[in-house]
């Protein structure tokens, strides 16, 4: 919780005005029960209505006063909640940014989710809190016991006896709940984990006609938070009836032994009022210290998942001895590559992969699933670093390269295409937000995209929606195409980017591209149609390069690639037929 706390000192100033506004209304909270006994001992009961009017208008001032420094305090704690919320939250958000592709398999998105915006808001909750409820119950229950005691010394005994009695049966309540506010967390987890998933592939949903089946695996997560929660919820409620029944019993006490001091002259009527008034206001505190105590216990497991993210250490960064070095030719050389997941067991997922790609030259990769290929080209742009060996670009090390240097040379289109909510022109000025329309257009020709483009009333000023879902695959494929292709990189990874398209379409894409002068290219593809000319085919399997060479060399020499075309020239020749 320290570490979060830190994030007020910017707000420092309304941080300490909260409480000390708070204290000015306690402070009048607790000259009300005196001001009431004074009325009814000295006005009421000597029958002096003058007495009467001027205290009675004096506690109307009071309570103004009070009134005035509770809605100050209001102002001032929202003010500094809030805002330290949006600044956590942000440094949240920047962190999960600047995580490695191994740091986002650490955590699941919907585990994210939940921490920039639920576990925020718990800890939030807590810091509001504090700084109005933290502050006035201390203040609240010493003050009142100040009071009592000004009033009568006997009387507060019954306190002595109430309050330890009190606090023990809320500690035992917080320490059984303690665990439960864990779980609820992690079930909050799972909830928004069911429902992104969902969501973000309901259209797979209803085309395996699979409704029933995804509302029930929902139903049962939700009904296990619902579970949790009122689990939680019982312990929580079962403060209350504990609270009143101490404190029912402490006013029944004090009005049986105040009775007894009034028979015998000992007390006056007005201030068994006041007392009891007092007694209210004591045990009331404790009631809102044991609150916000169950809200600290529930916040720090918050705070606690808040600062596993912000103080995960960031595997792939800058060395100290990197430079900004821009990527000039597009050289790529592997020597002797292995990688392996981080925590993962068994044989590693590449293994002493070593070759060259020539400048300009376009470079396929094939293999089955499983084989690598991703994980290969991944390696390139450092979205995971090397277990071994090293990669270079033009002669430097990757890691000697800057990390927005190196991807700034890299255009990488990915096996999903991932497009934003805006305007089509936005999506594409992702890839360089200076761009002209001239180079941008050019470049939707080159990816096939412009005529598709131009087809919609808006054209390039066409909204999408989340995702891009009003688009087809093979459109969204072109624009994520385009979109690289307007970052003009001298390196260009595509990631079976135009498996959704027809292969007229991908022919004349690869046509274009050819045309890309001094701009390396590797492309992973399923279609042997769509690796045939290219200059360089690496062959993979398990991991390792078991061929390399130019399509027909490879038909020669490798059975594995003769494999591949004659399994598909065969299941094109029947397609045709």
């Amino acid at each position: 919780m320290k570490k979060i706390l830190t994030y007020l000192k910017p707000y420092r100033r309304t941080a300490i005005l909260a409480p000390l506004l708070m204290f000015i209304e306690v402070i009048m909270d607790l000259l009300q029960p005196t001001l009431l006994s004074r009325i009814v001992d000295n006005g009421i009961n000597a029958g002096n209505i003058d007495y009467i009017i001027k205290t009675g208008i004096f506690m109307i001032s009071v309570a103004f006063i009070g009134g005035l420094g509770g809605f100050g305090c209001i102002i001032s704690s929202t003010i500094t909640s809030q805002n330290f919320a949006t600044d956590l939250r942000s440094d949240l958000f920047k962190k999960i940014q600047s995580f490695s592709f191994s740091n986002l398999d650490k955590f699941k998105t919907g585990s994210l989710i939940t921490r920039l915006t639920n576990d925020v808001t718990q800890v939030q909750n807590i810091v509001l809190m504090s700084l109005r409820i933290m502050v006035r119950a201390p203040l609240l229950f010493i003050g009142g016991i100040i009071m009592a005691m000004s009033i009568n010394l006997k009387l507060t005994l019954i306190l002595i006896i109430s309050i330890p009695i009190l606090i023990i049966s809320v500690s035992l309540i917080i320490k059984k709940g303690f665990p439960l506010f864990t779980l609820v967390q992690e079930k909050i987890d799972r909830v928004n984990t069911v429902m992104r998933e969902n969501l973000a592939g309901i259209r797979v949903v209803k085309a395996f006609v699979r409704e029933e089946k995804e509302k029930a695996r929902f139903h049962n997560a939700n009904l296990e938070l619902t579970e949790t929660m009122i689990n939680a919820s019982k312990l929580i409620s079962s403060t209350m009836p504990v609270m009143m029944l101490i404190m029912n019993l402490s006013i029944v006490a004090v009005l049986w032994f105040g009775g007894l001091q009034i028979n015998a002259g000992a007390m006056k009527e007005g201030q068994l009022i006041a007392f009891i008034n007092y007694l209210t206001q004591i045990l009331f505190s404790l009631l809102m210290i044991a609150f916000i105590l169950m809200m600290v216990s529930r916040a720090k497991i918050s705070a606690e998942r808040i600062i596993e993210v912000l103080e995960t250490e960031v595997d792939i960064k800058d060395a100290e001895t990197a430079r900004d070095i821009e990527i000039t030719r597009g050289e790529v050389i592997f020597e002797n590559v292995s990688f392996q997941y981080t925590g993962a067991k068994g044989d590693a997922v590449l293994k002493n992969i070593s070759f060259k790609a020539e400048s300009g030259q376009t470079v396929a990769i094939l293999g089955g699933t499983g084989s690598g290929k991703t994980t290969l080209v991944n390696l390139i742009p450092r979205l995971y670093d090397v277990s071994s060996g090293r990669i270079l670009i033009d002669h430097q090390d990757i890691r000697n390269y800057k990390l927005n240097a190196l991807r700034k040379g890299i255009g990488v289109v990915l096996q999903k295409s991932v497009l934003f909510s805006g305007t089509i022109r936005d999506n594409l000025k992702w890839g360089n937000k200076n761009v002209s329309d001239e180079k941008m257009i050019a470049a939707c020709k080159a990816a096939c995209a412009h005529d598709f483009i131009m087809s919609f009333p808006e054209q390039y000023d066409t909204l999408l929606g989340q995702g891009g879902v009003n688009l087809s695959g093979g459109q969204k494929q072109r624009l994520s195409i385009a979109r690289a292709l307007i970052k003009e990189p001298k390196i260009l990874i595509l990631d079976d980017s135009t498996s959704a398209v027809d292969m007229e379409t991908e022919s004349k894409i690869q046509k274009a591209l050819k045309e890309m002068k001094g701009t390396t290219i590797f492309i992973i593809a399923q279609r042997i149609s769509s690796v045939m000319n290219a200059d360089k085919i690496i062959v993979l399997e398990d991991g390792e390069i078991v061929a390399e060479g130019r399509h027909e060399e490879l038909l020669k020499t490798s059975p594995i690639y003769q494999d591949i075309y004659h399994s598909q020239i065969r299941e094109g020749e029947s397609l045709n037929d």
